[in-house]
């Protein structure tokens, strides 16, 4: 296994996080009600939060308060997981994984029961050419669904996919309840791939496989989200002009 598609993948899950906390920031500037920022975020915190009990689940710890809604965001509360070190990041990072695989399935109910088009985006980020594939690919979806032809539908499509996005990236405490784990995780990894033990190197590649898939659907969905903010960021840009 090369170092570059490792590097890549960390380097693509980074790029998702940044996209999430900017278009969180600028639509909390831009909609001038926080009640209207929060029904923007709502489906995207419900399923965040979502996440993050699942990854309780898994991981054998004892959820002992769940926050949907308020001032401060949603929040879970737990014990400490069963699973050491690793645990803390299965519980924190879950958002960054779940939320694409969510965007994932809405993408194909819309397409299979709701007649909106979408064509084939990448499943892996590994080059330029990928990148420029993505790129082709979001401008014929929105292409297709608004211009060629009209769907409505496809209207409640990119409202899910903003608000979704908006909560991919894991919180600031999330990330500190990980930052050790994390650390250790990405140590790992190195260690592992620089080693060349041809088993380990193996494990290595399929779990690097399986999140690069994950990112990439992050960077699409977060990509696409990005499109849907730009009128309005721009409109926000030219009406607070000094």
């Amino acid at each position: 296994m090369e170092a570059l598609p490792f590097f890549i993948v960390i380097a693509t899950g980074i790029v998702v996080m940044l996209i999430s906390i900017m278009l969180d920031h600028l639509w909390a500037q831009v909609l001038p009600l926080r009640s209207v920022y929060y029904l923007m975020r709502a489906p995207g915190v419900v399923v965040h939060e979502c996440s993050h009990i699942l990854g309780c689940l898994v991981t054998g710890a004892t959820i002992t308060n769940v926050v949907f809604f308020s001032p401060e965001g949603g929040s879970v509360s737990y014990t400490r997981p069963k699973i050491p070190v690793l645990g803390d990041v299965i519980i924190s990072t879950a958002p960054l994984f779940c939320i694409p695989l969510i965007l994932t399935g809405l993408t194909w109910c819309f397409s299979r029961f709701l007649g909106c088009t979408f064509p084939a985006f990448p499943v892996s980020i590994d080059s330029a050419g990928t990148l420029h594939s993505l790129a082709t690919a979001i401008i014929e979806l929105f292409t297709q669904n608004l211009v060629t032809d009209f769907h409505p539908w496809f209207l409640l499509y990119l409202y899910l996919t903003l608000s979704l996005v908006l909560s991919v990236a894991p919180s600031a405490q999330d990330i500190r309840n990980a930052a050790i784990g994390i650390v250790l995780i990405a140590l790992s990894g190195l260690i592992i791939l620089f080693s060349a033990v041809p088993w380990a190197v193996s494990i290595l590649w399929e779990v690097t496989s399986v999140l690069g898939m994950g990112f990439a659907l992050g960077l699409t969905f977060g990509l696409i989200a990005l499109v849907v903010s730009l009128p309005p960021l721009a409109w926000y840009g030219y009406t607070h002009r000094p």
